[in-house]
């Protein structure tokens, strides 16, 4: 793969926030933060903006950077929009942006296709388009641990592995937009080929805080599990229309961005029993995050309001987000041999991270998440996740790591993937031995 040479910074960059050091672009590497702080899903943008900027400065503080080089973060605020996400993407792109998270399905479908133009990565960490899995037909874009189809087909493993799902009937209520209908496919999929019934109920982003139609429906329908692909202020309104009709908690299950301690503080008690998707650690009880307290939060390095907001599962996210991205930036040091990289170099780092369980150990995360490894196909590391439950107050991990069903969802990403690049006769494949 050639690389490109990094940019110079231009003299009027920017201002990064306050616990962000300004620094030229020869002395450090350039990550951008696309944050959504504001607007209607801040109370989880927020959480996984501060642990991301926190374990990316934890390793300043701690290692003077990644093979002593500083890394540099600014946020660029979106607010979850995507046309504001496109417009910063473009004014960042030049300053020698190594990846790009844009935390938005809606925003990563549009920088998709910009990727390879620009040899920027797009690390959408699971979210964004399940298809991306696939790295032959998308060399640029990254969906590490596990597609929304991975996660999805695990979960359906879940209910399988208690009490079964042939016969059954299982109600989807999804947020009514790229990101909820995403699965969609692959549920009607296996629906079909495992014998079960599936109910569709879709929430509009007007409808967030007011579902008593969509849960009248449900207790119309009967469904003997409920499954959730929902976001922000969706989550906590449905567990709490859930109990009110006492829809059994412990056979509703969201998806990774509807378990959130946001969601569920909102809701305390009335959601004991409520399940949910995971795939990174729970708590501070592991020495990254015990670095991170000692080197950034303890020192008023960090916009967390409070010590304990350190270890809570979108904090524990945003931070999972920024390992991989610097196990991408040491492996692309390490094989290439220089310290300050580019964004080619960057999407070959990613392309070939193994954050095996020792790995994952060295980093001071032992069984924080399951294990990943990419590969120029795989792009999504074949990731398991595990259940959480939420006992009232706080989460409790319930079950063991669950793979994907990867014999039905390759296939599926595969010819999604196909289907995408079709009609694109410019778009840049390659080759995978």
């Amino acid at each position: 793969m050639t690389t490109r040479t990094l940019m110079t910074l231009a003299a009027g960059m920017l201002a990064v926030s306050s616990w962000v050091p300004v620094a030229q672009a020869q002395d450090s590497l350039y990550m951008p933060s696309m944050t959504y702080r504001t607007g209607p899903f801040a109370g989880g943008g927020t959480p996984f903006a501060d642990g991301y900027a926190d374990y990316f400065t934890m390793l300043n503080e701690r290692d003077g950077g990644i093979n002593g080089v500083r890394i540099e973060v600014e946020e660029c605020e979106t607010a979850y929009n995507a046309q504001k996400g496109v417009e910063c993407y473009e004014a960042t792109k030049d300053k020698g942006a190594l990846a790009y998270s844009p935390l938005s399905t809606g925003i990563t479908l549009a920088l998709v296709p910009k990727a390879p133009i620009d040899q920027i990565p797009i690390f959408s960490m699971g979210y964004g388009l399940s298809a991306a899995a696939a790295g032959d037909k998308f060399p640029w874009t990254f969906v590490y641990p596990a597609s929304y189809w991975s996660q999805l087909s695990s979960i359906i493993k879940y209910i399988d592995d208690n009490g079964g799902v042939k016969g059954q009937k299982i109600g989807f209520i999804y947020l009514d937009a790229a990101y909820g209908k995403e699965p969609i496919p692959l549920l009607d999929q296996l629906a079909e080929s495992m014998g079960f019934e599936v109910a569709k109920f879709p929430v509009g982003v007007k409808e967030m805080q007011n579902q008593s139609s969509q849960w009248l429906n449900v207790r119309k329908e009967r469904p003997d599990w409920m499954i959730m692909w929902g976001w922000g202020a969706m989550n906590p309104t449905a567990i709490k229309e859930a109990a009110k009709i006492r829809f059994p908690l412990d056979r509703f299950i969201g998806n990774w961005w509807a378990g959130s301690n946001n969601d569920l503080n909102a809701v305390g008690e009335a959601g004991k029993g409520y399940l949910a998707a995971n795939f990174s650690g729970i708590g501070q009880d592991f020495p990254a995050l015990q670095d991170v307290l000692t080197h950034v939060v303890q020192k008023g390095m960090s916009k967390v309001a409070s010590e304990n907001d350190v270890g809570n599962v979108l904090y524990n996210r945003g931070l999972f987000n920024a390992v991989i991205l610097a196990e991408g930036i040491r492996v692309a040091q390490e094989t290439t041999g220089k310290k300050i990289i580019t964004g080619a170099d960057m999407r070959d780092g990613l392309e070939n991270i193994d954050l095996s369980e020792q790995r994952l150990t060295e980093l001071g995360l032992p069984g924080f998440t399951g294990a990943v490894q990419g590969s120029c196909a795989d792009h999504e590391g074949s990731g398991s996740i595990f259940i959480q439950q939420w006992n009232g107050s706080n989460w409790e991990k319930i079950s063991d790591l669950i793979p994907p069903m990867s014999d039905v969802v390759r296939p599926m990403l595969e010819e999604a993937a196909e289907a995408y690049v079709s009609d694109k006769p410019d778009w840049q494949s390659q080759a995978c031995s």
